[in-house]
């Protein structure tokens, strides 16, 4: 007898950075998350309505706009409490207006989070709980969302399919990225399937034995 997987996902790339917003749902309740939506509010809410979603939270994995810019206009159309990303990205969360002038996103509005989440914390969804990684390097208060019996997660900008965060914006560092990716996110399993902020899917094993950056040949 097969278990059913407790919990159901989509992504939905928006913004012209093409952003990899998640929605992942609880399949035992039908209530939803939504991972770094960064903007397309309508659009979100269409997904959700057209699968029969109740979102009970937003989950945001760093400052930067296109992950966060809608963070706000989803909590007012819907109630939920937004989860994230640690604090150490609040300055990051004040520019999300002035840079979603810049990149054309003019919607893209700042929020205060409801709980900031620390390395180690649990956010739950329906009957299911995530893990919290703090992740830092791309941005200071980078966290993932890793759902430990799906083998799941959602690690925005840190880790992508053959590549790793940027680490040149402000608080960026490169040796803090690899040691986040190294020392919190592979000792999660290498069966760990991985969305990405932007770009496909891929597993923490693939990128131990390919990724040019974090492969375990090169670190």
């Amino acid at each position: 007898m097969t278990t059913p997987a407790p919990i159901r996902a989509i992504v939905a790339p928006v913004t012209p950075l093409q952003q990899n917003c998640t929605i992942v749902w609880c399949s035992a309740t039908n209530k939803a998350a939504v991972i770094d939506p960064g903007g397309e509010v309508p659009r979100i809410l269409k997904a959700v309505a057209d699968h029969g979603l109740t979102v009970e939270k937003i989950w945001i994995t760093h400052g930067h706009m296109d992950h966060a810019g809608g963070a706000a206009a989803l909590k007012a159309a819907t109630g939920a409490v937004i989860e994230g990303p640690h604090r150490d990205d609040q300055f990051w969360i004040d520019r999300i207006a002035e840079s979603g002038k810049q990149y054309g996103i003019p919607d893209a509005k700042g929020f205060t989070p409801d709980r900031w989440l620390e390395d180690g914390d649990e956010v739950t969804l329906g009957e299911t709980r995530f893990i919290v990684r703090h992740c830092p390097g791309h941005t200071p208060g980078h966290v993932v969302f890793v759902q430990p019996e799906a083998r799941f997660a959602q690690v925005g900008d840190v880790l992508f399919k053959g590549s790793v965060g940027r680490t040149d914006f402000p608080r960026g560092n490169y040796n803090q990225l690899v040691e986040s990716i190294t020392q919190r996110l592979w000792p999660l399993g290498s069966d760990i399937a991985f969305v990405p902020g932007h770009g496909p899917m891929s597993t923490f094993g693939a990128e131990r034995q390919t990724n040019p950056f974090v492969a375990d040949s090169v670190v």
